[in-house]
């Protein structure tokens, strides 16, 4: 089942989202309402130093998705290109429930975008900046990151 966010809810997340990024150096290169093929980007999500992650919704099969794109900074650079198609490769062969699914990979113009399943909830930094974690959710949340490293590891993946 797909959980729909309340419009205003996710205007305001998209504006304190895009400007939380942009305030630690991420700019947002895409826009609610643009598309990568057929996925209308919906709001940003976060970021980090491999990319920018974007919630958008896959207009053919009508579900949301994760999608990451390189930063503008880099997306022209082969390494980069290189290391994250080898990303998508890697992931694509993973199957674990604690582990997002890759659907695949999408080009459009200069854009190179990851497409993954979206995981609704908050992050685990969310949950710890809510206050001290109980022991049995603690325990219960680092079994589920061992299970998925393991799975990876497995894989020959490792997560840096």
């Amino acid at each position: 089942m797909v959980m729909h966010v309340h419009e205003e809810s996710a205007a305001r997340r998209y504006a304190q989202s895009r400007n939380g990024l942009a305030r630690i150096g991420f700019p947002v290169s895409l826009t609610p309402g643009s598309h990568i093929g057929p996925y209308e980007i919906l709001a940003p999500i976060g970021a980090g130093g491999m990319g920018e992650v974007y919630r958008a919704r896959d207009t053919r099969l009508g579900r949301d998705v994760a999608i990451k794109v390189l930063p503008a900074a880099v997306a022209s650079d082969p390494d980069r290109l290189a290391r994250f198609d080898r990303e998508a490769r890697l992931l694509a062969t993973l199957n674990h429930p604690h582990i997002a699914t890759i659907h695949g990979i999408e080009v459009a113009d200069t854009v190179r975008a990851l497409v993954m399943e979206l995981v609704d909830g908050p992050t685990l930094a969310d949950r710890i900046t809510r206050g001290p974690v109980p022991t049995a959710e603690a325990v219960r949340l680092a079994g589920q990151i061992a299970e998925a490293l393991d799975a990876a590891h497995a894989k020959g993946i490792i997560h840096r």
